[in-house]
């Protein structure tokens, strides 16, 4: 099939009752002026919490953040950067966190890669992937991949999209429309496989004026129903 934009707005539109119930229900990445005024230490506690996420039910560990965040005091990521393996230990006794030692270790060198891309870039951390174009976001999942700690995968996609930048997901819904629609032949795990995918969000980004977050939802939406 011809995966074209109004083919995929009819889709996604036949789910809803109207257009204003289906504009409430795609979600809204920040723009890049509003990510930039987060701090980086909303990157790391980001990143961490889609870490922990991964195999977990989502609402358990979004319901421990709280203890987290007083635990790591924060997450600045020039204090958790020098967390060692004695703070690890004595975060493992911790009932009130969810307590997965290869988990918390990476939360040292995840601090240490956003202080090393604020020295190589001459600014914030949020600042350099609030920059980052959207029409190669994949190259960024790619980066925070290789230099990053159990962030790749999903996990790279999950924290832009917690932190806000806009950024798809790989959903099994999503990968099925895809597949379905001739773009993909199955799920991407190679780089030319995510760079056919890009190519195509790309597409439907240029014909729609639609971010990355509501094409993806929309795609989604196209191979189930909302509710």
């Amino acid at each position: 099939m011809d995966l074209t934009y109004q083919w995929l707005y009819d889709a996604a539109r036949d789910r809803f009752d109207s257009d204003d119930a289906m504009e409430l229900f795609l979600p809204q990445a920040l723009t890049p002026d509003e990510l930039k005024r987060k701090g980086d230490d909303r990157c790391l506690s980001a990143m961490t919490q889609r870490i922990f996420q991964a195999g977990i039910q989502h609402a358990v560990v979004d319901a421990k953040w709280p203890a987290f965040e007083k635990a790591f005091s924060g997450f600045v990521p020039e204090a958790m950067a020098r967390i060692g393996e004695a703070d690890i230990e004595g975060h493992m006794q911790n009932a009130r966190l969810i307590r997965h030692r290869a988990k918390l270790q990476t939360i040292p060198k995840n601090a240490q890669l956003i202080l090393d891309i604020r020295r190589e870039q001459g600014g914030s951390f949020v600042g350099f992937i609030a920059d980052w174009p959207a029409a190669d976001i994949i190259g960024l999942w790619r980066l925070l991949a290789k230099r990053g700690a159990r962030l790749g995968g999903r996990s790279a996609a999950g924290f832009l999209r917690l932190v806000g930048k806009d950024t798809f997901l790989l959903t099994s819904d999503v990968v099925a429309r895809l597949v379905t629609a001739g773009a993909i032949a199955q799920a991407p795990t190679s780089q030319r496989d995510l760079q056919a995918v890009q190519d195509t969000f790309n597409a439907l980004r240029q014909s729609s004026g639609r971010s990355l977050c509501q094409l993806s939802a929309m795609l989604a939406l196209s191979i189930h129903p909302a509710f």
